[in-house]
């Protein structure tokens, strides 16, 4: 097998498993996520580039975000509600948006009344922020068995290692 197909299979079948653990676990609402998942090969005689893209929030969904109040969903996360560092209005947009698709609404405890999609949206993204969100690894654990499964020729003629791959990849 050739350096090229070896790695275009490794980048089909990490995109193919991470898009199944999405739609198993859940984390497929929209597509957007799912569509976005994808690979970019290139191989020269000496040297090559394998990059692995999607949305912005497929990182967070992957890793998790820790809450502002609990880390217990996701106590590795390098993620954390509140640092302030996150795109502004991004959970708000995702969670009202989401309420509305899915026509999520509570009904008030004390008249037995719906409230509206933006009280319930606002009370789920309250929940969201103080409890944050449970790792999924949807993308993590298909790129670490993937990589286990590459040839050992692969592995030892670029002197590759699983975790300095996969925090640059990561990274970008």
């Amino acid at each position: 097998m050739s350096v090229k197909q070896a790695l275009d299979n490794f980048g089909k079948s990490i995109v193919k498993q991470s898009r199944t653990n999405l739609t198993k676990k859940k984390k497929n609402d929209t597509k957007g996520l799912y569509n976005s998942i994808s690979y970019d090969l290139n191989v020269s005689k000496n040297s090559f580039s394998l990059s692995f893209s999607m949305d912005d929030h497929g990182k967070f969904i992957d890793k998790g975000v820790k809450g502002v109040s609990s880390s217990a969903k996701a106590p590795n996360s390098p993620y954390k509600f509140g640092t302030g560092t996150g795109k502004k209005g991004g959970l708000t947009n995702g969670i009202d948006g989401w309420v509305q698709r899915k026509r999520i609404q509570f009904k008030d405890r004390k008249s037995g009344k719906f409230m509206s999609y933006k009280q319930t949206a606002y009370l789920i993204r309250n929940s969201i922020w103080n409890k944050g969100i449970e790792t999924t690894n949807f993308f993590t654990k298909p790129f670490e068995d993937s990589f286990k499964r590459l040839p050992d020729n692969i592995v030892e003629a670029f002197g590759l290692e699983v975790d300095n791959l996969f925090n640059f990849t990561t990274k970008k």
